[in-house]
């Protein structure tokens, strides 16, 4: 039998969230009750549960339309979520994967789709997230580049308000709907078509700049990255990641390393990628971890 490409498949209207957890605690409760306003539509809910042991994602499981999938390891954010959407059949056209210490706005989620109404070529939507204190998390940025990059690893913990963070983070831009070049993980909408047309998330990041290197590649691919800020979502943050902060800390360096390495290739870049590792590994020294 002939194999079925990606360009092949039909995907229907239904609509899926698949949220990736580990020891999310009472957060995934909230999560799933606030997700019930979100949308007038029917959804499904995939839990891709990375071993927690916390009881969370059992309990979740009980109402009716969740489904666990229980990996039995940490394998990271991106192999989880990949995992979870791999779960769905293909009558589900639309995927939202988001972190679990979310809470969503009501019709929040219908608002998303009202966006991608309008971007026949979006392949991701993002909403406007905000924190526990109203505080706009700028979550629409561009690609790091080695001058942004390197500008915001040093300067950003010493001086927050330097022009390399700002540009990079984009913080000064009125939230308006807009493509980006990349848009925060912590939620987001996938046409279903879009997403695995590349693959989704590269499994090779455990965790950060997964969103990111994901949000290039659906660009390089001919889909468009649209920020949608008459969406909005609540994000309270690094409770999982807490529990192993130098454990992340690590991670997110090797990651960074990674999407740089990737994209600058050749005898050329190897000089420029040393001393990018060799500053990365010093500043993890130097944090403790």
């Amino acid at each position: 039998m002939a194999r079925v490409t990606e360009q092949q498949r039909t995907y229907g209207d239904s609509l899926a969230v698949v949220t990736v957890t580990y020891f999310p605690g009472d957060l995934l409760e909230k999560f799933l009750d606030t997700l019930e306003k979100a949308t007038d539509r029917e959804v499904r809910v995939v839990v891709a549960d990375n071993a927690s042991t916390d009881g969370g994602p059992e309990k979740a499981a009980e109402r009716e339309n969740v489904q666990l999938v229980s990996i039995g390891e940490n394998v990271g954010y991106g192999t989880a979520a990949n995992r979870g959407v791999a779960a769905l059949d293909d009558s589900y056209g639309w995927v939202v994967v988001v972190n679990p210490d979310l809470e969503w706005e009501p019709g929040s989620l219908d608002a998303l789709l009202e966006v991608a109404k309008r971007w026949p070529r979006g392949g991701a939507f993002g909403p406007l997230i905000h924190d526990l204190d109203g505080t706009v998390y700028p979550s629409a940025r561009l690609l790091p580049s080695f001058g942004r990059g390197i500008g915001h690893a040093v300067f950003s913990k010493v001086w927050p308000g330097n022009p390399w963070t700002r540009q990079y983070r984009q913080e000064n831009a009125t939230p308006q709907e807009r493509t980006s070049e990349w848009l925060s993980g912590s939620c987001q909408l996938f046409r279903r078509e879009a997403f695995d047309s590349v693959g989704g998330f590269d499994t090779r990041y455990f965790m950060y700049f997964e969103d990111v290197d994901l949000g290039d590649r659906l660009a390089k691919a001919g889909w468009l990255n649209v920020y949608a800020p008459s969406s909005s979502v609540m994000h309270i943050g690094g409770v999982s990641t807490a529990r192993v902060s130098k454990k992340m800390l690590r991670a997110h360096h090797a990651s960074a390393y990674r999407y740089l390495a990737d994209r600058h290739q050749g005898v050329l870049w190897k000089p420029v990628l040393a001393a990018v590792k060799l500053g990365l590994a010093v500043r993890v020294k130097l944090e403790g971890a």
